[in-house]
């Protein structure tokens, strides 16, 4: 039998399901999480994604015990637990820090919730070994931590929650202090090991890509509240606001005149202006309503006096970025809206050029485009945060 095959009928024997019902945590008079609801099932992936002070962070702490609710109730199964104290939950936590004890060795730290639990040396060694040959450190197994890269030292703290064989991983930013590659191997390793062990994760992050990329759900959250839940395709592909839109990477939110509405369709457009026909995401109800369009769902469509057919935007280019395969393009119509597309073409600033795109990739929000520009401003400051060392203390 092999370490993967005993831990998965442990961990997945382990819960059916965990709900959380009107979870809400105060500090003071402020209130960092507001009425959470989520049922997660045994051996879900679940991502909590959002900027910082969302309340992504406050929500799994609650989750581990450690903070106390203000109002709600957590409940595995049938049982409430949040009245229980972490260490009665069976919870295990992988922190941004790592947390390790720096004296110790990668053995000592991995065994250490073990030897709190007093559990016996034989038993211990055992299930150390095969924590340890699941992350791939066993070669690694006596050295101190300070000898270790990040990906290793993060590899430790995975061991470290997984030998306890938890009903629930809890992990909070864990890739935040790892390098853009070495993000995206751990990130890989993260899911293969939630995978073979059958485990059930919690999975708090700022960054779009690592949620999508990770989760089975993906749970986005907004000053406190919950914006939208559910699958990364549903999130990516359907976001239900102009916030979760600007958020998940729709970088052009045009507002615009309502022309027409019906059908799920609506028109819009300006007279000599940009006109766009979408697929309506919210109900229409105003005069003005936001189209919300992906670069990379935008294509050249030749010249401004050739082009024709529906959705056709003509720009004059303004900055041209090479990205390998492809151009990054910023351009800017004659009536001075800023459209990013994307070209497998080089294109040079000072080009005018046709734009079009298919209706059915343009989303129709009837809210304020103020919402997707305050989601644009977060996700930027996060991307500024990471690269200066900025942590999320949501």
């Amino acid at each position: 039998m092999t370490v993967g095959s005993v831990v998965e009928k442990d961990s997945r024997a382990a819960f059916g399901h965990l709900r959380l019902d009107g979870v809400t945590r105060r500090f003071g008079k402020a209130t960092a999480l507001s009425g959470f609801d989520l049922r997660i099932e045994g051996g879900e992936f679940i991502a909590l994604l959002g900027p910082s002070g969302c309340g992504k962070s406050t929500a799994l702490n609650c989750l581990a015990g450690l903070l106390p609710l203000s109002e709600g109730a957590i409940w595995l199964d049938e049982e409430r637990i949040d009245t229980l104290p972490p260490e009665k939950r069976g919870f295990g936590m992988v922190f941004q820090n790592y947390a390790l004890f720096p004296h110790l060795s990668v053995r000592k730290n991995v065994a250490f919730g073990l030897s709190v639990r007093r559990v016996g040396k034989a038993e211990t060694a055992r299930r150390v070994d095969e924590a340890l040959r699941t992350v791939e450190l066993t070669e690694h197994a006596d050295k101190l931590p300070g000898q270790l890269s990040g990906g290793q030292q993060q590899r430790v703290a995975i061991a470290r929650a997984i030998v306890l064989r938890p009903k629930l991983v809890l992990m909070d930013e864990p890739l935040s202090n790892l390098d853009a590659k070495l993000r995206v191997q751990m990130r890989t390793e993260i899911r293969r090991i939630h995978q073979d062990l059958g485990l059930t994760t919690v999975y708090v992050t700022h960054d779009q890509e690592e949620a999508l990329a990770l989760a089975d759900r993906v749970v986005v959250l907004r000053s406190g509240k919950v914006e939208q839940i559910g699958t990364p395709e549903e999130v990516y592909t359907y976001p239900v606001s102009t916030y979760i839109a600007g958020f998940m990477g729709y970088r052009n939110l045009l507002e615009l005149p309502v022309l027409s509405s019906g059908d799920g369709k609506v028109g819009l457009g300006e007279k000599d202006g940009l006109n766009l026909t979408g697929v309506s995401r919210q109900p229409i109800t105003g005069a003005r309503a936001v189209a919300a369009v992906r670069p990379e769902d935008f294509h050249i469509a030749g010249s401004p006096d050739s082009a024709a057919g529906e959705n056709i935007v003509t720009v004059r280019v303004e900055v041209s970025e090479f990205h390998g395969r492809e151009v990054a393009a910023e351009g800017v119509t004659d009536d001075g809206r800023v459209v990013h597309f994307r070209s497998p073409e080089r294109i040079a600033p000072g080009e005018r050029v046709a734009l079009t795109v298919a209706p059915e990739r343009v989303l129709v929000f009837g809210e304020s485009v103020q919402d997707a520009a305050a989601a644009l401003d977060e996700a930027a400051a996060e991307s500024i945060g990471e690269t200066t060392g900025a942590k999320d203390g949501g």
